[in-house]
């Protein structure tokens, strides 16, 4: 498993793929897969049969995960994708954009 630098909540851009320029918020996050799954992003059609939950049945859309190495991070002020870094600040270790040095 790699050290993720994205977490829930996280408004990110898609960089590589079908998506790629797609942005969205990480709704969540697959640790042990190494994917996220980011709002409105690499939707995919399901079909289900009918059930007591959903009478209707029929095609559902959902969105499916993605990996991690084919999101970046937005920076909140510049808007533009940015890397992430990591430093201490007094007893806790916190996120900070490599862009504009802002604590995430």
């Amino acid at each position: 498993m790699i050290k993720l630098k994205i977490k829930s909540g996280d408004i990110v851009r898609v960089i590589a793929g079908d998506h790629k320029g797609s942005e969205g918020k990480i709704v969540r996050v697959l640790r042990e897969k190494n994917k996220a799954i980011v709002e409105g992003v690499n939707m995919v059609s399901k079909h289900t049969k009918p059930s007591a939950k959903n009478p209707q049945g029929g095609i559902v859309k959902k969105e499916a995960p993605i990996h991690v190495s084919n999101l970046s991070l937005i920076d909140p002020k510049s808007k533009d994708t940015t890397k992430v870094g990591f430093k201490q600040e007094g007893d806790k270790k916190v996120r900070f954009s490599k862009k504009s040095n802002q604590v995430l």
